[in-house]
């Protein structure tokens, strides 16, 4: 069973930064995409970027220009870089791993952004 582990979130007031960290049990190049998502308390879950086999990159809108997405590929581990963190970020973040139609996600790790 695929397992990804995400880690890294916590609080920061706005303006910071935090650094996430989603290890996956496989080889990433076994995976169509690896991709962020979040959900904040009363909201669906929504995209927030994700990085594909190729290595190219997409951003929802509400975060391009803050957040940078990047891989470590012999450490199996996709990261999210987020700056000038906004309290409209608050939210559980969760790492998700596609396989053609199979989606496998993490537990997910909370980031708050308040003063």
């Amino acid at each position: 069973q695929v397992q990804l582990v995400e880690s890294g979130g916590g609080l920061v007031q706005p303006g910071g930064s935090l650094s996430l960290s989603c290890r996956v049990s496989e080889n990433i190049f076994n995976f169509n995409d690896i991709a962020w998502y979040r959900q904040a308390p009363g909201k669906e879950r929504e995209f927030v970027a994700d990085i594909n086999v190729g290595g190219n990159k997409k951003y929802a809108g509400s975060v391009e220009g803050r957040f940078t997405i990047s891989r470590d590929n012999a450490e199996n581990t996709v990261y999210l870089q987020m700056n000038s963190l906004e309290p409209e970020d608050t939210a559980v973040y969760y790492c998700r791993a596609r396989l053609l139609r199979q989606n496998f996600w993490g537990q997910g790790t909370q980031v708050t952004v308040s003063s």
